[in-house]
């Protein structure tokens, strides 16, 4: 609710998972409301975004990134 950066992020991240078409799914987290998982997945600064697999970690980020860079970081996810 109060993190600028998110509300800028946000948005474009669920643009481009919509274009995935099914093949990533996003999940968002207010850590205010649920500090149990920033604390068990290390989250020490907004926004993180947090890659899972399997209920693993394969890969994260902190802080804005363009669309381009979005784009690089699901493609690297999905294999393509």
């Amino acid at each position: 609710r109060w993190c600028g950066p998110c509300k800028i992020l946000g948005p474009r991240l669920e643009k481009l998972v919509a274009k995935q078409e099914g093949k990533v799914l996003m999940a968002k987290v207010d850590i205010d409301d649920h500090t149990d998982l920033a604390i068990e997945y290390e989250v020490s600064a907004v926004p993180t975004v947090l890659a899972m697999k399997n209920g693993d970690v394969v890969d994260k980020f902190v802080g804005i990134k363009d669309e381009d860079q979005l784009e690089a970081f699901l493609k690297k996810l999905i294999g393509a």
